[in-house]
């Protein structure tokens, strides 16, 4: 599977984990910044990767920031994105098994690395049920912006 991850200056640390992680585990990443911890806007990197999860279906956008609340916000305003602000396990399987969630969200300094890992690895081991799930998806993306 390609990723597409990017991050604001609050979870560079968490972004360069989650990177490393992907690919140990045989993904594709592509790390859409920002390098460094100077200041940045969240909103700016949450649409660089929701235009290019967008624009190449199959793949999956993971977005970090502090809380991971307003990249899940930023990201939910695009047509098309069902991000999901994860803090566990259990809230990663739920959102890709129950609303085929294809954005990734979480906070750095919310979740450390051992729990991001648990997240990640909850995340890409649960796909879509489809079923009862359809029509409720299928709601949430027929609401206009």
């Amino acid at each position: 599977m390609k990723f597409y991850v990017a991050t604001d200056h609050a979870g560079i640390d968490l972004k360069n984990f989650t990177c490393k992680l992907l690919e140990s585990k045989g993904h594709e990443v592509v790390d859409l910044g920002p390098f460094d911890k100077e200041r940045v806007d969240y909103p700016d990197f949450a649409i660089k990767v929701c235009q290019s999860v967008l624009a190449e279906p199959g793949t999956q956008g993971v977005l970090i920031c502090g809380s991971g609340i307003g990249m899940s916000m930023a990201a939910n305003r695009h047509h098309g994105i069902r991000a999901a602000l994860c803090h566990d396990a259990y809230t990663a399987q739920m959102a890709r098994m129950h609303n085929d969630a294809n954005v990734l969200c979480f906070g750095e300094r919310i979740v450390g690395q051992g729990v991001a890992e648990s997240i990640i690895d909850a995340w890409l081991s649960s796909g879509f049920e489809g079923g009862r799930h359809c029509g409720r998806v299928a709601k949430i993306e027929a609401i206009e912006g």
